[in-house]
């Protein structure tokens, strides 16, 4: 008699929604006014049997990418065997690329056949890797340079009354030539949220070194204390130039879209962003957190909090998750039994997989693939 033990992937379907922002959307050197999420969904040939779910945010391309180039790799390998496939699709993208746009259909199958398996084993994924905390920490991140001072007020005065401790406004407006209007946010958000909460700024890399050094003395009467690429993550000789002579934390690694990317800052960094949704996925968020470990950092999720919030229960050297506004609106539009950030943190469902279900119904209207 079969067991789901047995049980090989039969098919990997992906398709992607493409969803409006509720305003326009920018930080210091990109502006959007518009999201897409590319959805996998990984399933045995029980139809009977639950159905894994995983997601990106990337173009819509990404999509054809897992149906011509990951599905084929994936299908019939055991469901139980997500290290076996997740080496398969990265040797299968060799000449295509392991970084980019291959990188985040890894990530989406990945994420889809771990949650595949713990649904198939009846366990939360937090639990099938093995809880750490109950509670995950969050910081409100979001103060997009499109906002006024309305807006700004709002979304953070938002989440402090939420219980939220932490919080994190976008700057190096017009790639770094706007630091005039970048201090006078920052002093106008200290304002905001008071004296109790700490307060994070993200410069998306708009920076030059020199820039940012002169940039943190200004506004260090603001009592910033998490200074998010400062510098382009590509400058990493300049990384740690600014975390040797900064005191305030510097963090970047959104953009290691794999475990070597991730190796060249760990000595440029006080603490590792890591996204799921870009590395490839859970399997290479855990490498990523143990090289961190290793010398001594913590780290922290990037973006897509309903995606990040059961492995960061599961990582032992986690500081925070972000949860970015973008990604929380989506989210909940996108799944039932999105997360809700009450009281500094987000604590994992107790259901199978990562616990939601998706909404296609609801997102109909703005697929696109």
């Amino acid at each position: 008699m079969s067991t789901r033990a047995d049980l090989a992937v039969s098919d990997l379907a992906a398709s992607a929604y493409t969803i409006p922002t509720d305003q326009p959307e920018a930080d210091g050197t990109f502006a959007w006014d518009s999201t897409t999420m590319v959805v996998v969904q990984a399933r045995t040939d029980d139809p009977g049997l639950p159905v894994g779910v995983g997601w990106t945010y990337a173009p819509a391309a990404a999509a054809r990418l897992v149906d011509d180039v990951l599905a084929p790799e994936v299908r019939g390998r055991s469901a139980l065997d997500v290290g076996a496939a997740w080496e398969a699709m990265v040797r299968r993208v060799r000449n295509a690329g392991r970084q980019g746009l291959a990188g985040m259909a890894i990530s989406a199958v990945d994420v889809a056949l771990w949650d595949l398996k713990a649904r198939l084993l009846d366990l939360p994924l937090n639990r099938l890797w093995g809880s750490c905390r109950a509670t995950v920490p969050v910081y409100g991140s979001g103060g997009f340079t499109t906002y006024d001072d309305e807006t700004l007020r709002a979304q953070l005065g938002g989440w402090v009354e939420q219980g939220i401790p932490r919080v994190k406004i976008k700057i190096g407006e017009s790639d770094g030539t706007r630091l005039d209007r970048d201090l006078a946010r920052i002093a106008f958000a200290r304002s905001a949220i008071g004296g109790d909460t700490e307060l994070y700024v993200d410069a998306n890399g708009g920076y030059t070194v020199k820039q940012a050094l002169r940039a943190a003395e200004a506004f260090a009467g603001s009592n910033v204390t998490w200074f998010e690429e400062p510098v382009s993550s590509d400058d990493v000789e300049g990384l740690g130039r600014l975390r040797e002579q900064l005191s305030l934390d510097v963090a970047a690694g959104e953009y290691a879209w794999d475990l070597d990317g991730a190796r060249r800052l760990v000595e440029s960094v006080d603490c590792l962003q890591i996204d799921a949704t870009r590395c490839g996925g859970y399997t290479e968020w855990f490498r990523i957190a143990a090289l961190a470990a290793a010398h001594g950092l913590e780290v922290s999720g990037h973006c897509a909090p309903a995606l990040h919030l059961a492995v960061a229960a599961a990582t032992p050297n986690l500081r925070h998750l972000e949860w970015f506004h973008d990604h929380v609106r989506i989210e909940h539009l996108a799944f039932e039994g999105a997360p809700v950030a009450t009281g500094g943190g987000v604590s994992p469902a107790d259901l199978p997989g990562h616990g939601l279900v998706l909404r296609e119904p609801d997102l109909a209207r703005y697929r696109v693939v």
